[in-house]
């Protein structure tokens, strides 16, 4: 039987929006400017996890740690300065006041656009084609449309780690909160968002360990490139502990916390910390959605399966984003909306088959990747030549001091186009961009070889990685 109440009025709309992050956001105003009644359900903050809670606020943060970082290091540049400190109610205001700043932004572009209303509550479904949503400011509206979008993104998930319900313990959200630096940050999840974190509070001051159930770091990257960011996270003085896992976490004290746990060959043991980072994945926002009301399948992650156009099992409804499983990245996101403002309103004919998916990871030095990874390759039969140069081989990157790392190209040695790449370096990810663009333009790897850059630029050291084939 629908929930909802029927003695109320339902309000009928052509399109409903649940969620306005980096796809709904855009796509209702695209749908109300198509000439599409539109509603935009949002529970909580506009702009989703990249504005308030993802994006934003970390390379913001990312940005003051790497002042205190070059601050210590001036001397490198024959320049002297006093004790550097580190202000972590400053740093936080300077966080807070540009999220505010961008999702103001969002909010006014909302809020002005003809056609589109934006409400702010929790929905969740009563039938196929119809939802209650529960007021921020108290009652309920009952509310149809012929087309339903879903953009809930995810969550911090918790893992069932015995005694994590009894302490406190932060999320990628909460830790950029504090108000003063750790004294020992322990940090569960050796991934994207936890070395993030990892590197940039040891670069605020705190003594930092990094518990990573398996082998490497970033499990999805080649072995060469996660040894070489575990190397460089080192160098920077923060123990990696491979193979453990975390067995549990008790209380020590009021400001304490303490980790057990077993690396494998070796006895359980203990480490004592201030503050316990638990950075093990995320989840999908969909639990009060009421998704069976509307005969939406979900997969054990509560994640929403779609096809290559984004739809669900139901015809009519729609999953975008984090909320659909696919890559969690902000322009992935956004390329869905674009995706289904294409197809739905332009008439087009686009799909999520065989889009490049490049992402940054902001640890410093950055790592860029594109494409597929040399161990993918392989595994897909591709005749694989490996282009591989160290960034102290790189003229500007010796000149400002900022060698770590190297920069990997896969080839296909039947067609010389590029497979992918891994570029770990000073703007790891905007000399990836370049590789991109070669990529899509399906240019190959000679032409980048003999190309006239700029010198000295990062750029240029193109003409020498595809100089420099090691397999």
């Amino acid at each position: 039987m629908p929930r909802g109440n029927p003695d109320k009025a339902v309000e009928k709309y052509d399109a409903i929006v649940i969620g306005a992050g980096q796809s709904g956001g855009p796509l209702s105003s695209a749908l109300a400017k198509a000439g599409m009644k539109t509603a935009l359900i949002e529970r909580d903050l506009v702009g989703g996890t990249c504005i308030n809670y993802g994006c934003t606020p970390t390379k913001t943060m990312v940005a003051s740690a790497r002042v205190a970082y070059l601050a210590r290091r001036s001397r490198d540049y024959g320049i002297g300065t006093g004790r550097v400190t580190v202000d972590m109610r400053a740093v936080r205001e300077r966080k807070r006041k540009m999220v505010e700043q961008f999702r103001g932004g969002s909010e006014r572009r909302l809020g002005n656009t003809p056609g589109l209303d934006l409400i702010y509550g929790e929905a969740s479904f009563t039938a196929p084609k119809q939802i209650e949503v529960a007021l921020r400011g108290g009652g309920t509206r009952q509310m149809q449309a012929g087309k339903f979008f879903i953009d809930t993104g995810g969550a911090p998930s918790v893992p069932a780690l015995e005694g994590l319900r009894d302490v406190p313990f932060l999320n990628s959200t909460s830790i950029m909160e504090l108000d003063a630096v750790p004294r020992h940050l322990l940090v569960i999840g050796g991934g994207y968002i936890g070395l993030e974190f990892a590197q940039m509070f040891r670069r605020f001051g705190s003594r930092v360990t990094v518990i990573q159930r398996g082998a490497n770091l970033l499990v999805r990257e080649d072995d060469d490139v996660a040894s070489s960011v575990a190397d460089i996270l080192r160098e920077d003085g923060i123990e990696i502990l491979l193979n453990t896992e975390a067995v549990r976490v008790t209380r020590a004290g009021e400001k304490s916390v303490r980790l057990t746990v077993k690396t494998r060959g070796e006895k359980a043991r203990s480490i004592l910390g201030s503050h316990l980072l638990v950075a093990t994945g995320r989840i999908a926002n969909t639990g009060k959605l009421n998704l069976i009301a509307a005969g939406v399948e979900t997969d054990k992650r509560g994640c929403i399966p779609v096809n290559s156009k984004l739809e669900t099992n139901v015809e009519g409804i729609y999953a975008m984003g984090d909320v659909n499983g696919g890559p969690a990245f902000t322009h992935i996101s956004y390329d869905d909306f674009r995706i289904l403002r294409t197809n739905l309103i332009q008439g087009g004919n686009a799909t999520t088959t065989g889009r490049m998916v490049p992402y940054t990871v902001f640890t410093d030095p950055q790592l860029g990747r594109v494409g597929l990874t040399e161990s993918q390759a392989r595994e897909l039969g591709y005749n694989v030549r490996v282009a591989k140069m160290p960034m102290s081989s790189v003229a500007r990157a010796l000149e400002v001091s900022e060698d770590r790392g190297f920069m990997k190209a896969v080839v296909d040695g039947d067609t010389d186009r590029i497979l992918g790449c891994a570029i770990l370096g000073i703007e790891g990810g905007e000399v990836m961009a370049m590789l991109q663009i070669a990529m899509m333009g399906k240019v190959p790897y000679t032409e980048l070889k003999e190309a006239i850059f700029a010198h000295p630029t990062l750029a240029e050291a193109l003409n020498n990685l595809f100089g420099s084939f090691v397999k």
